[in-house]
């Protein structure tokens, strides 16, 4: 039995890493015929997504709560969904950039954080202090939605407001999945007494 679980943790890595790399190549791929700062941010996230999914550790529990899984492929999924359709208003040109290129640097900061912590659902590979976790506890969704809010400035429609509801739901209750795995851990409930809000300093 351990060297099945072993077995399954292994493809289930691959899988990751195949998948994330697919998605590397097609930036590049975006890069190459439009070379924009947001394009080469998404490449080096995306690259990491595949390193990561490569030599994480093992969890010491994993949620197998069907609703946890559906939340996590949600949040990370849903923004797919979004179009470049809609109104770009006068006012929001250069905050929408802004805003992706926070998101995506907020997101790349907190994966080299996580390191060998990196999950893709609720799980406990350890605990993370250190970084953007030294602010919120779960900057990575705080990353995803500044992205997302940034793309809906610029492509402002009825359909991307919905995506961003969407995945922002998700990745909210994502995070309630996951403080419910690491709410065992005594040193989990200190670090979230060190650090309060979950997404938005001083807001939650």
């Amino acid at each position: 039995m351990p060297a099945l679980s072993q077995l399954r943790r292994l493809a289930v890595n691959i899988g990751g890493a195949v998948g994330a790399g697919w998605f590397a190549v097609a930036s590049v791929r975006s890069v190459v015929v439009t070379p924009s700062p947001i394009g080469v941010l998404l490449v080096v996230e995306q690259t990491l997504f595949v390193g990561l999914f490569l030599f994480r550790r093992p969890a010491r529990h994993v949620s197998r709560r069907s609703w946890d899984w559906l939340l996590a492929f949600g949040g990370t999924f849903a923004g797919l969904g979004l179009r470049p359709i809609g109104v770009h208003a006068a006012w929001s040109v250069g905050a929408d950039l802004a805003l992706q290129v926070s998101g995506l640097a907020i997101s790349i900061t907190s994966l080299l954080a996580l390191g060998r912590a990196f999950g893709f659902v609720a799980a406990d590979r350890g605990l993370v202090r250190r970084g953007p976790y030294a602010v919120v506890r779960h900057p990575i969704y705080l990353g995803y939605f500044l992205v997302q809010l940034g793309f809906l400035l610029a492509n402002a429609a009825v359909w991307n407001v919905l995506v961003v509801v969407l995945s922002t739901g998700c990745n909210a209750g994502r995070a309630f999945a996951e403080e419910q795995v690491l709410a065992e851990s005594a040193e989990y409930g200190d670090y979230r007494r060190q650090v309060r809000f979950r997404f938005f300093p001083y807001i939650w």
